[in-house]
């Protein structure tokens, strides 16, 4: 069994300093996939990770400071590791990173937010690249599980307010819709596969003491390709781990 987590720290360093690294060593996790690092890798204190067990560490940052990035952690070496996706305006902001193994991929993604029009624009440009980008990915691996921060809730269920959030980005018809789509043509939520219980949520506002209050929004999925669907042993959403906006998510595959 491969244990996999993904986890957006909205600031690597910032984590590490609230107990990222105590946390990590306990979790024990085979990979871990981290989003939003805002952190270049000689910014990061590799050697404290690698005494926490990750021996193998992989960050693609944004050309940006302190901005986006993601990075993946592995106890074991991959055969391959892929930065980015060769769009150049992805990869300037540092959302994709992919490690190959034997008998499975694991990317790590951050795909964009949307606080103004303009970021809007741009994220559905980034969603439309990058279901192109994928689908012509699965033909050469397709046993791909695609880990992270998709800024998207898909249904009511995934939002604490469905009605008053039905036109904020995140919960906008066209974004789920891409989900839909994205589900369609393949990919599992593989947290839905064991839990269809509703206040489930990944992400919560600093603001109005809301994570407190569970109002949070679901928009970090561990999405594995279909053919790989008799493999997903276990899902959950870690909501009690504290040291981000986010909590980490957890998928389980047979190796």
């Amino acid at each position: 069994m491969k244990k996999i987590i993904s986890y957006n720290v909205n600031g690597i360093r910032a984590a590490i300093k609230k107990g990222l690294l105590e946390w990590m060593q306990e979790e024990n996790a085979d990979i871990i996939c981290l989003q939003e690092t805002k952190a270049k890798e000689d910014q990061v204190p590799t050697d404290e990770i690698t005494l926490a067990g990750y021996l193998y560490q992989y960050y693609f940052s944004a050309q940006k400071a302190g901005y986006s990035g993601v990075a993946i952690f592995c106890k074991e070496k991959p055969n391959h590791i892929t930065y980015g996706t060769g769009i150049d305006y992805m990869d300037f902001e540092g959302r994709n990173l992919r490690v190959d193994f034997d008998t499975f991929s694991v990317m790590s993604l951050y795909l964009p937010s949307a606080s103004n029009i303009d970021r809007l624009d741009f994220k559905y440009q980034y969603m439309d690249d990058f279901f192109t980008y994928i689908t012509e990915l699965k033909k050469e691996i397709p046993n791909l599980i695609i880990c992270g921060d998709y800024n998207i809730c898909h249904k009511a269920i995934d939002i604490h307010d469905p009605i008053r959030n039905a036109k904020v980005s995140g919960f906008l018809p066209e974004e789920r819709a891409w989900v839909d789509k994205f589900v369609d043509h393949g990919f599992i939520d593989s947290f839905r596969v064991f839990h269809t219980e509703p206040h489930q949520y990944s992400w919560w506002t600093y603001r109005a003491n809301a994570r407190n209050n569970n109002k949070g929004w679901r928009i970090d999925y561990n999405m594995v390709a279909e053919p790989m669907k008799d493999r997903i042993l276990g899902a959950s959403i870690l909501q009690e781990v504290k040291h981000s906006d986010h909590c980490p998510i957890v998928v389980e595959i047979k190796a």
